[in-house]
């Protein structure tokens, strides 16, 4: 059944990470490299599965309130990362992408992103993109604003203004809207991610912490995903 409908654009809220550590008697930033090892799997696994495009929910707006030791943690397994496995993913055929208010990330994460995104740019096949410092609400003003400034400088009228030019004012402008939302942990909130664009995405919230989400996690949501009738507002 996985060879029929599979989801172009599946985006995922990797939740509980911390958690997972916690009944291990392991620290939080234990649960966050567990869960990093489990992105390359997942990257794996819906690269084979003939996804489009994988976006993850790295790092929001909000994450910023967390502790400074974890935060410095989080940014530098992820330059890690992208520096152990850009070979790998420019090899693989993986285009590599990233949204969200890059600037105030550390510069070096900054260079290696800009890097990583620079050497994949013509590769044709799953596109992996990574939210950083990323937040729903605070894309949306941005866009508006942008339009404001587009409309003020006379490279658009504010009659012409609808959905669709919205859409370009996006992070997510060259990216299709996501069929499939996976949010692991248990946990059933959307958490400011990607508002706009999971106006007719199926959600699906999985009990499994991330750190223990695997292959047949993925392929068990899009067998599920495959099960449901998206109407679209449509009868």
């Amino acid at each position: 059944m996985l060879d029929n409908n599979i989801p172009k654009h599946i985006a995922i809220i990797m939740d509980g990470n911390g958690r997972w550590a916690k009944q291990r008697g392991l620290p939080r930033t234990a649960g966050h490299r567990q869960g990093i090892k489990i992105i390359k799997e997942i990257i794996k696994a819906a690269s084979d599965l003939g996804i489009k495009v994988l976006t993850f929910f790295a790092f929001s707006t909000e994450n910023w309130d967390r502790p400074k030791k974890e935060i410095n943690m989080l940014m530098r397994s992820l330059d890690n990362y992208l520096k152990s496995n850009i070979s790998e993913l420019n090899k693989n055929n993986i285009r590599f992408s990233c949204i969200g208010d890059l600037k105030r990330l550390p510069q070096h994460l900054q260079k290696r992103i800009q890097k990583t995104k620079e050497l994949t740019k013509d590769n044709s096949g799953l596109i992996v993109n990574l939210a950083l410092n990323y937040g729903g609400r605070a894309e949306i003003v941005n866009a508006a604003k942008n339009i404001a400034e587009a409309a003020l400088e006379k490279r658009i009228t504010p009659a012409s203004i609808d959905e669709n030019i919205f859409c370009k004012f996006l992070y997510t402008a060259d990216l299709p809207d996501p069929d499939l939302l996976i949010r692991t942990s248990g946990e059933q909130r959307i958490s400011n991610f990607l508002l706009w664009q999971i106006s007719y995405c199926e959600l699906l919230f999985v009990d499994k912490f991330w750190p223990d989400f695997s292959q047949k996690d993925l392929e068990e949501a899009i067998i599920e995903y495959q099960n449901r009738n998206r109407r679209f507002g449509r009868i």
